[in-house]
């Protein structure tokens, strides 16, 4: 297999390719690789070859084995399946590993790995040679276009050769080797071997043939195999275990594709399916993409149908059309990561059977082709925008990107977009991203490195068409973290990989850091881990180093550190992991499913040999030796049994047979081995035995005698340094290489400005070849330069300093002009107009070559010319041509290099004479001062005006790919000048502009375009800055940071350059340029520009109107005149202590500014009265006079002098203003001495509470304990029943319910030792009506909601407020009318309820009541609804309490005359009289202990008129004692009157007291 034409230029690449075992594999890829569509189906295909008699003798063989193999695959995701390596399979597997091997190294289709690919970056010219379906044209129907897309392609996120691959590779390996050593391998006979071979290519017959074959087993066999079947059983189980202790986390593992989709071409309407199989845990989510879009179901749910069944994934398109053609994506995810997989669908479509109205929609013309990217036979693709050399610093990001434009634009189809670095493809790692818009590429670098230095190519592919675009990457070292230790070596690769050591490569740094390298410290770091390990005690020299000690199966990845005698560098980038695998091994393994055991277990009636020594191995050689170590190589022996064999290597020094075992306690696995610790300088020679299970073999033979040194000698030095120019920032320098160097790597450059004596690398990354660009230099700069060369041995020694350059752009013949037109023609002469050429060669165009040649019949004449001496205009007369004759013309520039190419020949023009009216087409049309949103268009006039001169101009765009029919003028009047500011542009959008000249017969022939340009406002752009200097002098200045050595200024004034004029005069030094102007006046009015020549268009322009100009020749006159700006003008202020304090600021002062004062036009200077102060930092200036007195009335002035500026400021203090200063100066001294004792800092003042209280208060300071305050009214002293603490500054003095007898002035006074302050609070006349005034308007604002009360005279309205003081005036409205009072409606005040009494209520009282409590300076007002319902209801209660107040009135009552209690005597007689109420007359009863009692001798009752009742009883007894009640009742009530009669006998009663006195006696004793 020939290797990819990006690797072949390289020395490193992966030694897999060299490997015998993938050669072969590789090559019957080829063999089958048209017969891969027979392979690459889903599954079926490939297994169906497989006869049904072999899957059941196979199935019935291997049964117990298949079931324990599954179980184990189960918790591991193994593949051991026995049914999917049948012979078929085994075919399918091989194109797949070489399938997936071209993928991985970034090729997109299987036929690219065919194709024996040059070794140049690009071989194709602009019209690609090869097609992607030539290896099946011969298949193709002749009379259809088949749509050509991009293959398949393979891209993993993170690394491809993930850790879970790897453990899993190393288990199965291990598994293998062991059952071997155990003598458990089974062995397949020669002739079954033969009938394996020839089943590969017979298929079906070898397989029939195999089955008849296994049938013969006897029965040893078949307990051999039973036996064999427990082996492998337990060998899966150790293995399980292994894989366990490998990673503890085994069951997660990243999406992995069995099978991929592969791409199909179909015809159209028919249907067609991709399938894919994934594995994974947790089980990956499959997504389908469709161009990088996900395709939606749901959407198109006839379109398309999306399957997972049994790990299976299916996209099923249906009905499929031309649209269909795209690339499609399966994308797989789990939390392990992401991978997906690629697949094109060709949709197949005959030429008579498009769509016909697709093709009349659009406006190309018919005889376009239908290409595979649309009806277009050719696609115009350019790049915008595009990235420049670029400089970034390791740790940096950086990301490159360009804008490709393609016309045609078809939107179904995307461009190929492909990067590459040195010509080798850039794939998408976690250093490096791509990523693309649909209209914009980029490729990002999340982390600059040393190895990303190279100079990038973008190619973008449409089709069979494609362009490219170059530029460098530098990446600088990163600073060392000590100063002085050299920067980071770079590609660490592994160049050769076995079980016993890994060998790495690296590439010395360019920065040694000062002081040379002493060597070079290698460190590695298990994967999966984050402990990094140094593997050498002391720096090896050797850019290559053998690392040993690993672990057989584990992954490392490594790392390399330079030191010198400063100290250690920082770490190189890591190199990608590799496996401590042989390689024969790992291709294996990656050949086939990742399990312990690979393969069938096919067993022969042959007995297995038994104990064999091996033989001695052959083609011993030493492939490398340094002075570090020696690697030795063999091949193994033929004779070896079939078990695994180790070696042991023995080593003895020349002319001796003292042979010494070098590894004698760990045989070597792998048939290679490096070897340490030999003694420089020595000679010797080495042999290796095997050894197995049976002893060990007999020696190799010897190697030849090897001296212990290194045989690669480190480079001699390049010569012949020659620089030269090429940019303004660049040099080119050439050397002869390196004579007799082996193995080189590549060369490093230096850099040093002439008389600097310090060197800077202008690569870090070893470039080949013998010419390098150097880039990042000065320009004007001269610099000298030196080369050395590099190679695993070291860095050769410096060249000879190159000559001395001067860094600006080299000049080079001019391009050719363009765009030639006929601007006048005549009977016998044309006048000729062409558009310069694009680049001058970096100086300008001297002059202009014309030839002309006839055109007889469509034949060419020969060539002639027109002119001897160069013209310098871009148009030329041409005389002495012959009437009515057509011709042909070309150009040719020319400048101080030499003449330019010629241009394209011209389209024909016949020479006769110009009769038309209207003037011929404008010309040298060009563009300048392009911005985002504008631009400014010149041209000159038209040769020929026509019959009438030409009056003005019109001005059309149109966007660079509209229509013909998009034409838009921007002037509706035609316009004078021949230029135009374009405003209005879009940035972003690409535009063409023409010009057309109108006289009066009519608009002439529009110009050629101009353009295309985009509106954009390039990065760095400058404008013209207007200036004005000290000395007021006007200038325009502009500056240019990207002008070439040949470029120059050139100043204009509406567009017409200005050299030649009196009013300007123009200086220009280095990049920076100005004009002056020398009396600005308005003769000097409009747009001045500067255009800057062999640029690519720099140019800027600054407009001068009436109001700029006034501007300027004001700002000129202050820059003239300068005067100091005053912030702030002189003012005056009084202090804290009496002091007056003048004072001014300007806006700024130097250190040298000096201030005079004067008062009455006299100065005055710094003594006891006066004291001034100047702030320079602040501008402040100040005099400060301690008291005014009479005399210092007047007027006071600043005067600044600050260099050349000066200005001042007055203040005028003269009769009334400054009697009020000076009042105001001796108050405020009065104040500060009253407030050296305790004094109010807040005089007396009142303040009425929300309790309508007025609370006189006062604020005081500066006081002690022994400070007193005493209160006053009317000068007497007020007695306070608390003593005030001051504890919070405020004294306070309450009034309660103020009225007018609180009137008077109020005094407190606040004394101790140190003095006494008062203030004094008049509440008397307008003061104290203003209190009162506050105090009513309290109240007024504590009154309650007007309230309804009936009463038993009527409604009353009522409010209650805190408290009522006759000066609150009330008032009362009834529905907007003040109401009269009379004796049935009457107002009035109780306590604090203020009321309206309404006494017998009418239907008229209704309405709305207003309650106005006027406070005297405003009112207040309440009001109540008092009608509806709210009347009612009160109306209601009022007739109640009315009838109760009357039933009350008249009923029955007993007014008086009855006692309580009567005593009398017995025998006495008892009169009781009592008046009695009722209206009606009540009726009169009496009780006697409750009961009724009747009118008799013995008791007498009587009620006379209506009113009295007597009651008499004759001769009283004690039976009339008793409880008596008088009862009156009428129909308005009922009272009762109880009194009690005690009736007494007297004699009883002495009695009575005689025996009360007898007891008392009695106790008394």
């Amino acid at each position: 297999m020939s290797l990819p034409f990006y690797q072949r230029s390289h020395t490193h690449y992966d030694h897999s390719y060299r490997h015998k075992d993938l050669r072969s594999t590789t090559s019957q890829y080829h063999q089958q690789e048209k017969k891969r569509s027979a392979i690459y189906t889903h599954g079926s295909t490939a297994y169906s070859s497989r006869s049904s008699a072999a899957h059941r003798q196979e199935a019935a063989a291997f049964s117990e084995a298949s079931a324990a193999s599954s179980r184990q695959l189960a918790s591991q995701a193994y593949s051991l399946g026995t049914e999917q390596y049948s012979l078929a399979s085994a075919v399918s597997r091989k194109a797949a590993s070489a399938s997936d091997y071209s993928y991985s190294h970034g090729l997109t289709d299987s036929s690219l790995l065919v194709e024996d690919y040059s070794s140049k970056f690009s071989p194709e010219t602009k019209r690609a040679r090869h097609s992607l379906l030539s290896e099946e044209k011969e298949n193709l129907p002749s009379d259809y276009m088949v749509p050509i897309f991009s293959g398949r392609q393979m891209h993993v996120s993170g690394i491809t050769d993930t850790e879970e691959e790897r453990i899993k590779e190393a288990a199965a390996y291990i598994a293998q080797r062991n059952l071997l050593a155990a003598e458990e391998g089974i062995t397949t006979s020669k002739q079954l071997a033969t009938s394996k071979q020839s089943a590969i290519s017979k298929q079906s017959t070898s397989i029939l043939h195999e089955e008849e074959t296994l049938e013969k087993k006897s029965r040893k066999v078949a307990i051999r195999e039973k036996a064999e079947r427990l082996s492998l059983k337990k060998t899966l189980e150790e293995t399980e275990a292994y894989h366990g202790k490998l990673n503890e986390d085994h069951l997660l593992h990243a999406p992995e594709f069995i099978i991929k989709p592969r791409s199909h071409t179909v015809w159209e309407n028919e249907n067609v399916k991709l399938h894919c199989s994934v594995a994974g845990w947790p089980e990956p989510r499959l997504t389908w993409y469709k161009n990088q879009v996900p395709i939606n179901v749901h959407n198109n749910p006839e379109k398309y149908i999306i399957e997972s069944r049994y790990g299976m994934h299916t996209l099923e398109i249906n009905k499929c059309d031309f649209e269909d053609t795209a690339q499609y994506r399966a994308s797989a995810m789990n939390v392990k990561g992401e991978l997906s997989a690629y697949a094109s669908i060709v949709v197949k479509r005959y030429k008579g059977e498009f769509d016909g109205m697709r093709l009349h929609a659009t406006t190309m013309p018919l005889s376009f082709a239908v290409t595979p990217y649309g009806y277009a036979s050719k696609f115009d693709i350019h790049f915008d925008d595009k990235f420049d050399v670029s400089f970034g610093r390791e740790g940096e990001t950086m990301s490159l990107g360009c804008r490709v434009v393609i016309t045609p634009e078809i939107k179904q189809f995307q461009p190929e977009i492909q990067w590459y670095r040195n010509g080798a493809p850039v794939s998408p790692s976690k250093w490096v991203q791509t990523h693309w818009s649909g209209e914009r590429a980029t490729l990002t670098f999340s982390h600059l490195n040393k190895e990303d230095e190279g100079l990038y190519t973008i190619r973008a592919r449409m089709g069979e068409y494609y362009e490219e675009y170059s530029a460098y990457v530098f990446v600088r070292d990163a600073d060392a973290e000590i100063e002085g230790a050299p920067a980071a070596p770079l590609d660490v690769l592994c160049l050769e990989a076995n079980k016993d050591y890994i060998i790495i490569s690296w590439k010395q740094p360019a920065v040694d850091g000062g002081s040379p390298i002493l060597g070079y410290f290698i460190d590695k770091c298990e994967v999966g881990t984050e402990s990094w390990s140094q593997c050498n005690d002391t720096p090896v020299k050797f850019a290559r180093f053998p690392v040993t000690g690993l672990i057989e199966g584990r992954s490392y990845i490594f790392r390399v550190r330079a030191v010198n005698k400063t100290g250690i560098s920082l770490p190189s980038r890591v190199s990608e992991p590799v496996a401590a695998l042989d390689p024969a091994e790992k291709a294996r393994l990656k050949s086939r499913p990742s399990a312990p055991w690979t393969g069938q277990i096919i067993v022969t009636e042959e007995e297995p040999t038994e104990g064999v020594i091996p033989g001695p191995p052959t083609e011993l050689s030493v492939t490398e030796a340094t002075r570090s170590y020696v690697v030795l190589s063999w091949k193994p022996p033929g004779q070896r049994g079939h078990e695994g064999i180790m070696y042991f290597v023995e080593k003895c020094e020349a002319g001796t047979e003292n042979w010494q075992r070098v590894n004698t306690e760990l045989p070597v696995k792998s048939p290679r081995f490096a070897l340490f610790d030999l003694a420089e300088g020595k000679s010797y020679c080495f042999r290796v035995r095997c050894s197995n299970s049976a002893g060990v073999g007999e020696p190799s033979e010897a190697t030849e005698v090897t001296v212990v040194g290194d045989k690669l000698d480190i480079p001699q030095p390049p010569s012949k340094i020659i620089p030269s120019r090429n940019t303004d920032t660049s040099v080119v320098v050439t050397w002869e290489e390196s004579k007799d160097a082996k193995e080189l790597v590549g060369y490093y450059i230096e850099a040093s400005v002439v008389g600097s004596g310090e060197w800077a690398p202008c690569n870090n990354n070893p470039v080949k070849g013998s010419r390098f660009t150097c880039h990042g230099l000065v320009t004007g700069q001269s610099y000298i330069f030196r080369v050395r060369a590099v190679n695993a041995a070291g860095l050769s020694g410096y060249s000879q300093d190159s000559e001395a350059i001067e860094v600006k752009a080299a000049i080079a013949a001019p391009s050719p002009p363009h765009d030639i037109t006929c601007l006048e023609s005549f009977r016998d002469s044309m006048v000729l107009g062409w558009k310069p050429p694009d680049k001058a060669g970096g100086t300008e165009i001297t002059g202009y070559y014309v030839n002309y040649r006839e055109v007889i019949g469509g034949v060419p004449g020969k060539w002639r010319e027109a002119n001897i001496k160069a013209v310098s205009d871009e148009a030329y007369k041409i005389s002495d041509l012959k009437e009515n004759m057509v011709y042909q013309f070309q150009v040719a520039a020319m400048n101080i290099a030499g003449l330019g190419a010629p241009s394209a020949v011209s389209e024909c023009f016949k020479c006769e004479e110009w009769t038309i009216a209207v003037p011929g087409p404008p010309h040298s049309l060009k563009y300048s001062e392009v911005r985002k949103t504008s631009l400014v268009l010149q041209w000159k006039p038209p040769v020929y005006s026509g019959r009438t001169p030409v009056t003005g101009y019109f001005v059309d765009l149109k966007e660079t790919n509209a229509k013909e029919d998009q034409w838009r003028g921007l002037n509706k009047a035609a316009i004078i000048n021949k230029y135009l500011k374009v405003q209005g542009l879009k940035e972003g959008v690409s535009y063409v502009f023409r010009v057309r000249a109108i006289n009066q017969a009519g608009v002439g022939k529009p110009s050629d375009l101009a353009g295309p340009v985009v509106a954009e406002t390039r990065p760095g752009t400058k404008e013209v800055v207007v200036n004005v200097d000290d000395d007021g002098v006007i200038s325009l200045n502009f500056e240019c940071d990207q002008m070439t050595p040949n470029s120059k200024f050139v100043w204009s004034k509406d567009y017409v350059p200005t050299e030649d004029s009196p009013r300007l005069e123009a200086e220009s030094k280095g990049n920076k340029t100005k004009i002056t102007f020398k009396d600005l006046g308005e003769d000097d009015l409009g747009i001045y520009s500067c255009d800057v020549t062999d640029t690519d268009g720099i140019a800027s322009s600054y407009l001068i109107d009436e109001e700029e100009l006034k501007r300027l020749l004001a700002l000129s006159h202050d820059h003239k005149f300068p005067t100091v700006p005053a912030k702030s003008e002189l003012a005056v202020e009084i202090m804290e202590k009496g002091q007056v304090r003048f004072w001014m600021q300007a806006e700024r002062l130097s250190g040298n500014a000096k201030v005079t004062y004067i008062f009455n036009d006299k100065e005055i200077f710094e003594g006891p009265k006066y004291k001034m102060h100047i702030d320079r930092n602040t501008g402040i200036i100040e005099m400060f006079m301690e008291k005014l007195l009479d005399e210092d009335e007047g007027t006071y002035t600043f005067e600044i002098q600050d260099g050349k500026a000066t200005g001042h400021s007055t203040l005028v203090l003269i009769g009334d203003v400054y009697k009020k200063l000076q009042k105001e100066a001796e108050f405020q001294r009065q104040e500060w001495i009253r407030k050296q004792g305790p004094h109010f800092a807040e005089y007396l003042s009142w303040e009425v509470t929300s309790e309508c209280n007025v609370l006189l208060k006062c604020k005081v300071a500066n006081i002690k304990k022994e400070t007193m305050i005493v209160w006053y009214k009317d000068e007497r002293e007020i007695s306070v029943d608390e003593k005030h603490d001051f504890k919070d500054g405020i004294c306070t003095l309450l009034i309660t319910e103020f009225s007018r007898k609180d009137a008077g002035i109020y005094e407190v006074i606040l004394k101790d030792d140190r003095g006494k302050d008062k203030s004094r609070l008049k509440l008397v006349d307008e003061a104290f009506q203003e209190l009162m005034s506050e105090v009513c308007k309290t109240i007024a604002l504590s009154a309650s909601d007007l309230k309804i009360q009936s009463t038993a005279e009527g409604i009353r309205l009522y409010s209650f407020v805190t408290y009522y003081l006759d000066d609150l005036k009330v008032n009362w409205s009834h529905n907007g009318t003040g109401i009269k009072y009379t004796d049935r409606v009457k107002t009035g005040v109780t306590g604090e309820q203020i009321w309206l009494q309404i006494n017998e209520p009418t239907p008229n009282d209704k309405g709305k009541y207003v309650m106005e409590l006027f406070d005297g300076k405003t009112g207040h007002q309440k009001t109540v609804d008092l009608s509806g319902q709210a009347y009612d209801e009160a109306f209601a209660e009022f007739q109640r309490l009315k009838q109760a107040a009357i039933a009350e009135k008249n009923r029955a009552r007993v007014v008086g005359g009855l006692p309580d209690v009567v005593t009398i005597q017995e025998g006495k007689a008892l009169n009781l009289t009592c008046t009695v109420w009722g209206d009606p007359t009540p009726e009169v009863s009496w009780l006697k202990n409750e009961r009724l009692l009747a009118s008799d001798d013995h008791c007498n009752l009587r009620f006379e008129s209506g009113k009295i009742a007597y009651f008499t009883i004759n001769g009283v007894s004690t039976s009339d004692s008793g409880k008596y009640g008088l009862v009156v009742k009428n129909k308005y009530g009922t009272e009762t009157s109880d009194f009690t009669v005690s009736v007494f006998i007297p004699e009883e009663e002495a009695r009575k007291a005689l025996s009360d006195t007898h007891k008392g006696n009695h106790k008394s004793k």
